[in-house]
């Protein structure tokens, strides 16, 4: 997402937010090629001070945001957290973890990045308001849920719409120049996904250089009459 952001315009910043900038590796190597337009801040958004020190040092250096993109996520950790197969394998700490990262972060990432959004308004772009894209997952959806299990991720992602809707109601009746989407990105190659990539069909699973350019491309034409609205990676909207 980064990469592409920077490489589809010769204009504006990019401001890249993972937990230990100093080990991330693909940011480093960003950083070297596009000095000048690329910041790499520090942020936890289990730990909501990071993200209101992010937030500050964007203020305090570019005064505005037109595009935010929430993607921190989390679907299993090895020993601590399996996507749940059954009922029986449900634990209260896999259901508030998973709901804290996927949930809850991003909506404390909105609520101090927002006044920068307000300000941005989509200035500068092809848009005339600024956009925030909630990454989620079609598996969220209570209405396409035909399969169970996975409860913990499911749930989570499923707070992650609803939370997002309420936002765009209050972005809408406050008449801010702001929208709010949700994404869903297709099943990525990823670490995320590579447990679970043998259930895959053939033909399904997406590099994140294709699903990134189908997202941006939604992001780039979203209006003020999407606001609220759940996309597909093929910009298909997908039933609460």
């Amino acid at each position: 997402m980064v990469k592409q952001l920077l490489q589809k315009s010769e204009k504006g910043h990019v401001i890249a937010t993972c937990r230990k900038p100093n080990e991330a590796s693909g940011l480093l190597s960003l950083k070297n090629m596009f000095a000048q337009r690329l910041s790499i801040l520090p942020m936890d958004v289990t730990d909501e001070s990071t993200i209101e020190a992010s937030a500050k040092s964007i203020r305090d250096r570019y005064g505005s945001l037109n595009l935010l993109v929430n993607a921190s996520g989390i679907l299993s950790i090895p020993d601590v957290l399996q996507p749940e197969t059954t009922l029986l394998k449900v634990e209260k700490s896999s259901l508030l973890l998973t709901y804290e990262i996927n949930a809850v972060g991003p909506i404390l990432v909105i609520k101090h990045m927002w006044p920068l959004l307000k300000a941005g308004g989509g200035t500068g772009t092809d848009r005339d308001v600024a956009v925030v894209a909630n990454i989620s997952a079609r598996v969220g959806s209570i209405g396409d849920n035909r399969l169970g299990g996975w409860h913990s991720y499911r749930s989570s992602k499923a707070a992650l719409n609803q939370l997002t809707k309420t936002v765009s109601v209050e972005f809408a009746r406050r008449k801010d120049p702001v929208i709010c989407i949700l994404l869903h990105p297709g099943t990525v190659d990823t670490d995320l996904s590579k447990p679970f990539q043998r259930n895959v069909p053939e033909g399904k699973l997406f590099t994140k250089e294709y699903s990134v350019q189908k997202l941006l491309g939604i992001i780039d034409h979203a209006k003020i009459q999407d606001n609220g609205k759940f996309f597909a990676w093929d910009g298909q909207e997908i039933p609460w």
